[in-house]
C-alpha cells in the first residue's frame, strides 16, 4: 500500500492506495496551526495514521510527500534519503513557508512508518518544460544563477487533468486551477509552455489570501514606508488577495452570495474574474489559439457564476458556454458548435502522487536516486 500526504499550509490531505492504485481510504485535516489540537504538521500526520490503524501504518510500502518547492536543485520525484532530506533544508529559502512544515510531515511520517520508502514529488517537476524566454526574470543572469526564475506550482493538478484526459486535452490547451491557490497553465501537446504562478506560488492571478502579481514598486513603497520584511511576507501571503480586497471574507460562495448588498464583495469577485480571464486571453495568444480550456480545483469545479463571468469575456477566443451544463456542472461546458471545448474535470493529486512513488519504488535498487539535482545553491545575492 502507498499513503499519499499533501501537505497545504493549513492543511494535511490524505488517501490511501493498494498495489493497483485503488484508493482505500481519503481524508483532509484542515485547521492546522489555526486549532488548538492540531498546532503543526507533525501533529497532522499523527492525526492520519490514527484514521489509518495500526494495521495499515504497518503494511505500507511508502509513503509520498508533496513537496511544494526544490529549487532549481530538485523537481523529479526521488527517495527522501538523509542527504535529500537536509538538501531540501538547505533550500527552505525558497519557500520558507512551505518546505519547513513538509519536512515536519516527512519526519512524523518516517517515525510512525520506519519500515515505509519515503519519496518526495515536487509541484514543480511538470513545469521544468516552459519555454526559456518565459522561465527567465527580466533580471540580470547573476540572479538567475542563484535560482531566481519561474518554476510554476500546481504542476501535480495539471498531471492529473492530463491522465484524465489524454488525447481529449487538444494541442493548445489551458488549464484553470481555481482554489485558494488560482493559476492559468499553458499546454501545447500536453506539455506545459507557460503558466501564471512565477517564483513562488504567491504570483500570479490574486488567490484566497495571496496577492498575485504587484508592481514591484509596490514593495520598495512599503519597505521605505517602515513595513518590515516578516511583516511584508504576511501581508503578501495571508492578508492579500481576495481576502484583502473583501476585507472579511476569502470563501467565494460566500462573496457570490454577499455582492449584491456588500460592494466590497463585488469588488473582490470582479477582481479574480478580470484576473482569470487576462491570463486566459494572455496565454492564449502565447498558444496562438485555444482548443481545449479546463476548469479544475474547489471554484472552477462548483463555482458556476465565476466560470460563466470568465468566459464571457472570450467570446472572440471560441469560447461558449452552454448555460445549462455549466449551471449543472457538467463534465463538457462548452455549447454545441463552439470552437473551443470548455471542460470541468476534478483533479486528484494524490493519485498522481501515489502513481509517482510507485514507478519509482518498482525500479531496482541500483536504479534508485539517492539524490537529485546539482550542488546546492548559494542562497547569497549578487552585490
Amino acid at each position: 500500500m502507498i499513503l499519499a500526504l499533501n501537505c497545504g499550509s493549513s492543511s494535511l490531505k490524505y488517501a490511501l492506495f493498494d498495489a493497483q492504485g485503488t484508493p482505500l481510504l481519503r481524508g483532509e485535516v484542515r485547521g492546522i496551526g489555526v486549532e488548538p489540537s492540531v498546532p503543526t504538521h507533525a501533529h497532522a500526520v499523527e492525526e492520519v495514521f490514527q484514521a489509518l490503524g495500526p494495521g495499515r501504518a504497518a503494511a505500507l510500502s511508502a509513503i509520498v510527500h508533496r513537496i511544494v518547492h526544490g529549487g532549481p536543485v530538485m523537481h523529479e520525484p526521488t527517495l527522501l534519503t538523509p542527504e535529500v532530506r537536509a538538501e531540501l533544508r538547505s533550500l527552505s529559502h525558497f519557500a520558507p513557508l512551505h518546505l519547513p512544515s513538509a519536512l515536519a510531515a516527512v519526519d512524523a511520517a518516517l517515525q510512525a512508518a520506519p519500515g515505509a520508502l519515503q519519496v518526495a514529488v515536487f509541484d514543480t517537476d511538470f513545469h521544468w518544460t516552459v519555454v526559456p524566454h518565459a522561465r527567465r526574470l527580466p533580471l540580470p543572469r547573476a540572479f538567475d544563477d542563484l535560482g531566481v526564475r519561474k518554476y510554476g506550482f500546481h504542476g501535480l493538478s495539471c498531471a492529473s487533468v492530463i491522465e484524465q484526459l489524454g488525447r481529449a486535452l487538444g494541442p493548445r490547451a489551458l488549464i484553470a486551477h481555481l482554489g485558494s491557490g488560482a493559476s492559468v497553465t499553458a499546454l501545447r501537446d500536453g506539455v506545459s509552455v507557460d503558466t501564471t504562478m512565477s517564483f513562488t506560488p504567491a504570483g500570479g492571478i490574486p488567490c484566497a489570501t495571496r496577492s498575485g502579481d504587484l508592481d514591484p514598486g509596490v514593495m520598495l513603497h512599503l519597505l521605505r514606508r517602515g513595513l518590515c520584511v516578516d511583516s511584508l511576507e504576511e501581508l503578501v501571503w495571508h492578508k492579500s488577495g481576495i481576502l484583502g480586497v473583501s476585507e472579511t471574507t476569502s470563501d467565494m460562495q460566500r462573496l457570490l452570495a454577499e455582492r449584491a448588498t456588500d460592494s466590497r464583495a463585488r469588488l473582490a469577485v470582479e477582481l479574480f474574474v478580470y484576473a482569470v480571464r487576462k491570463a486566459i486571453g494572455g496565454l492564449t495568444a502565447a498558444l496562438g489559439g485555444l482548443d481545449t480550456l479546463v476548469f479544475t480545483g474547489g471554484i472552477g469545479e462548483r463555482a458556476s457564476e465565476v466560470r460563466a463571468e470568465i468566459c464571457a469575456g472570450l467570446a472572440h477566443l471560441g469560447v461558449a458556454l452552454e448555460p445549462r451544463a455549466n449551471e449543472e456542472g457538467w463534465r463538457v461546458l462548452s455549447a454545441s458548435g463552439a470552437p473551443v471545448e470548455v471542460l470541468i474535470v476534478q483533479t486528484d493529486e494524490e493519485r498522481v502522487m501515489a502513481g509517482a512513488a510507485r514507478k519509482l519504488t518498482d525500479q531496482p535498487a541500483h536504479h534508485l536516486p539517492l539524490r537529485a539535482g546539482a550542488p546546492t545553491v548559494d542562497p547569497g545575492l549578487p552585490v
